[in-house]
This record gives C-alpha cells, sequence and structure tokens, in this order.
C-alpha cells in the first residue's frame, strides 16, 4: 500500500518545524487556522486510521461514550512529549523545533489536536443509540498492522 498525503496541505501551509500547521474545526484553543471545509486533518486522519495505523493492536476500554470522553479529554491534556524530547515515538520523522516560540507553538497545536480528535473519535467509536463501542471498531482489535508500536519501549 502506498503512503497517504494528505489532500489538505498545499504551498502556504505554515510550518512548524517541519510539521504543516493545517486548520481545524475545533472548540478548543490553539494556534490551528480556523477550518471552513467540511472536512479537516482531523477528519482525513480518523477516516484513514484503519488503513494507516501503526499500531500492532489496539483495544477499546471504555464502555459508554462519557467514559470514553473523559479519558481522552485527561490524555488530551496530560503533559507529553514533542518532537526532539526523549519519548516522542517518531523523533526520526520530526525535527526538533529551532526555539522557545516555534516549541510552544508546537506543543500547543499538537494539544489542540489530541483534544479535538479524542472527541471526534468517541463520536465515531461508540454507537449511539446503544452506548457502546460500534461492532465496526472493535472488529480491529485483535489485527495487526506493520508490526510497529507507538508505544514507548517496555510499555
Amino acid at each position: 500500500m502506498p503512503a497517504y498525503h494528505s489532500s489538505l496541505m498545499d504551498g502556504d501551509t505554515k510550518l512548524v518545524g517541519n510539521m504543516a500547521l493545517l486548520p481545524l474545526k475545533t472548540q478548543f484553543k490553539g494556534p490551528a487556522p480556523k477550518e471552513t471545509k467540511d472536512q479537516d486533518i482531523i477528519d482525513e486522519a480518523i477516516y484513514y486510521f484503519k488503513a494507516n495505523v501503526f499500531f500492532k493492536n489496539y483495544e477499546i476500554k471504555c464502555s459508554s461514550k462519557g467514559q470514553g470522553e473523559k479519558e481522552m479529554y485527561t490524555l488530551g491534556i496530560t503533559n507529553f512529549p514533542i518532537p526532539g524530547e526523549p519519548g516522542f515515538p517518531l523523533n526520526a520523522m520530526y525535527v526538533k523545533p529551532s526555539n522557545k516560540q516555534e516549541e510552544e507553538t508546537m506543543r500547543a497545536y499538537l494539544q489542540q489536536i489530541r483534544q479535538e480528535t479524542g472527541l471526534r473519535l468517541c463520536e465515531r467509536v461508540f454507537d449511539p443509540q446503544t452506548d457502546k463501542p460500534s461492532k465496526w471498531w472493535v472488529c480491529f482489535v485483535k489485527k495487526q498492522f506493520m508490526n510497529k508500536s507507538l508505544s514507548a519501549p517496555g510499555q
């Protein structure tokens, strides 16, 4: 399967390090420009998630949408490494921010994406009628892809 490149990237996209600062449809505060189109990078990532997932496997542990949203919000705001810091799983793909301002912008952008992605995943994963994980997402729990994991060694 060939690598997928976003259709939302264009020539005048602002970069932080070598990370594109793409527009988002979001309710969370951050440096991302406001998206006016029907689809943004988060929608695109979720749509292609199953085809491009790097996890060896994954498990849906939340039993309801409310519990999932709480856990995703907590995960979205917890401290996390950014490119150039130990523990960032894709350091080979992203360059370290060149100054303090770039570092703050990158951290804020990634946090904004984490928070919005968590909400949107819960909307997709949980069936609105039963408030249980959708069988169309649960069916991929035991599948493997590329035998890769974004978890740090030993986790």
